[in-house]
């Protein structure tokens, strides 16, 4: 991924679980695709630090693209996707729509 040019890239989207866990290496940090993407130039990654079963996952997605598509900031479209989780009863557990956050710039609108 370091190999791809992604500079002008405003958004990766990496929903597969486990995606913002990476390797800690003594003197360099962190090693993982969360760090790949942003030395290819991607702009703001939205990552999983959890498993989360598919049918929340797909929930939540749908929910952050269709705040995109309707303008919302990057930040903003995940707030209001959690948001959203929060109030069904059964994706209410930070469990189902915690694990998903956002690394990189917040606040440009897609």
């Amino acid at each position: 991924v370091t190999g791809f040019n992604l500079s002008g890239n405003e958004l990766v989207v990496l929903s597969a679980c486990e995606t913002g866990l990476g390797d800690i290496e003594a003197g360099e940090g962190v090693y993982g695709l969360r760090r790949a993407f942003v030395l290819a130039g991607a702009r703001t990654q939205l990552i999983s630090l959890w498993k989360v079963p598919d049918e929340q996952t797909k929930d939540l997605m749908v929910a952050y693209y269709q705040r995109l598509r309707d303008g919302k900031g990057r930040g903003e479209a995940l707030r209001k996707a959690h948001l959203e989780m929060l109030q069904d009863e059964a994706t209410a557990h930070p469990y189902y729509w915690a694990p998903f956050i956002q690394s990189g710039e917040r606040l440009s609108v897609y």
